[in-house]
This record gives structure tokens, sequence and C-alpha cells, in this order.
């Protein structure tokens, strides 16, 4: 366990090798979980912000859900959420010809459209950030990739050799700036020199 300001960070965040592999994946994780992606409150009017933006990169049927549900849901275990297609894919994102799935927020943001690249908890995964319950400025980031879902990117991960936290280097500066990640990366130099 490595402790940054007030992050306690799981040694396999440094440790363990992770690469997604989208063409065997297919971007499962848009559509296998216990609910739509965890939002950060300020995401919230990030998504009211680009909604109309991102709407021509969505399906007719994620459109009607929105409409149903709302831009956002709550959920009393995640907080808030983005909606799912009856509890299964985002309602953000679309498959393409080959299956793989793509987030409209994402494919907008890589257009130019919007400047908003999707959830952060999106972004970090197979990192997951959790509060604790006594200490509410006390933050735990675990690496939870899924067993079989992700069986592929560590696959690839170890064949090339690359760290979660390098993976994942833009998503965990986007959450909390270079000099976290600087200090990250000392940390994973410093394990790696006393093994």
């Amino acid at each position: 366990m490595i402790v940054i300001d007030n992050k306690l960070i799981s040694d396999e965040v440094l440790e363990e090798q992770f690469v997604c592999d989208l063409d065997k994946c297919k971007g499962g994780c848009c559509e296998d979980g216990d609910a739509g992606a965890p939002l950060e409150n300020w995401e919230k009017k990030e998504i009211e912000k680009t909604y109309e933006i991102v709407k021509p990169y969505l399906t007719k049927e994620g459109i009607k859900e929105i409409k149903e549900q709302g831009l956002f849901v709550y959920n009393r275990t995640f907080g808030w959420v983005t909606p799912t297609i009856n509890g299964g894919i985002c309602v953000y994102a679309k498959k393409d010809a080959k299956g793989i799935i793509h987030c409209g927020f994402e494919q907008a943001y890589n257009d130019g459209k919007i400047k908003w690249k999707k959830p952060l908890s999106c972004h970090l995964f197979p990192i997951k950030i959790s509060k604790s319950k006594e200490d509410k400025d006390l933050e735990y980031i675990n690496y939870e990739p899924r067993e079989d879902l992700c069986k592929a990117a560590c696959a690839l991960g170890k064949k090339l050799k690359m760290p979660v936290y390098i993976f994942l280097k833009e998503a965990l500066i986007r959450k909390y700036g270079e000099e976290f990640y600087e200090a990250l990366e000392a940390s994973a130099v410093h394990l790696q020199q006393n093994k």
C-alpha cells in the first residue's frame, strides 16, 4: 500500500500490467456491471452541457431511455450513475459493425466537438476509487479488473510490460493532477528498485 496525500493506493496499481484489448473484450465494461458509470457531482453538469452535441452519436434506444430516465439516475449503492438500457449497456454507448462498444462522449471529444472526454470512472477503469466511511477525505485506489472480461487486457498488458498506472496515466492526471502522478511514478520506481 502506498500513501500519497490522503490517498491509499494498492501496490497492484503499480505492479500489475494491463492494456485494454477492445478486439477481444469489445468494450464490455460499458454494458456489464451492477449499474451505469458512477459520476462525480460536477460531471452531471458536463452531461447536461454536452448532451445535445453528443446525441447524434447515440442509439435511438439510448435516446429513448434518456427521455424516460433522465440524463443520470441515482443508485443507492453507487450514487449518481449513467442510465442503462434494461440494466445492460450504458445509454451513452453504441456498438459498431464489429460489435465493439464506443462511448458517445468520447467520440464527440475525439471529433473536437466537446472538451469533456467521458466519466472519470470509465476513463480510470480497471482502477476503482472508494471513499473511507470513517474519514471522508480518505480515498482508496484499487486495481479491480473483471475476472473474465479483462483476461485479454491482463494478457496484453503482460505481453507489452505495461503497468496499470502507466496505461492509465492520462486518466490519473485528469483525476488527481500532474504532481500526484509524478509522486505515484516515483513510488513505482522506488518499489521496483527495492525488489
